[in-house]
């Protein structure tokens, strides 16, 4: 029986440092994807949160569950600041994370310098146009 396309979710199993972002995406390992990513000890993953405006704890599901090989996680909110909801911050500091908000282009800049200085860092990063 013939198959079709298959769909799978986004994914790249290692650590890439992030070469560009911008027009809806990231460019990282001589890749490019559209849309939102986690970049996370396990690789780096599509990301679709539910709203990007209202973050959840159920948004971050999988950063909770590479928990034990992350000490920062950096939090690409687009292009301006905004803080995270409290609940989402503290869903994560209980599972010891320290989480820090910052627009795209910061937590981008910031999570390649952590990278290559080889620390315990992840990033959700909000892709912006």
């Amino acid at each position: 029986m013939a198959k079709g396309i298959e769909f799978r979710a986004a994914h790249y199993p290692g650590r890439a440092p992030i070469d560009a972002y911008g027009n809806g995406g990231f460019r990282f390992a001589d890749m490019s994807h559209k849309g939102s990513i986690l970049c996370l000890p396990s690789g780096v993953h599509g990301w679709n949160p539910a709203d990007q405006n209202a973050l959840t704890t159920s948004d971050f599901a999988q950063v909770l569950g590479e928990s034990l090989q992350i000490e920062v996680l950096l939090v690409g909110m687009g292009r301006d600041l905004r803080r995270l909801p409290p609940e989402l911050k503290e869903a994560l500091k209980a599972a010891g994370i320290a989480s820090d908000p910052m627009s795209t282009g910061a937590a981008v800049r910031t999570f390649n310098v952590l990278l290559a200085e080889d620390r315990a860092v992840a990033a959700a990063l909000i892709a912006v146009d």
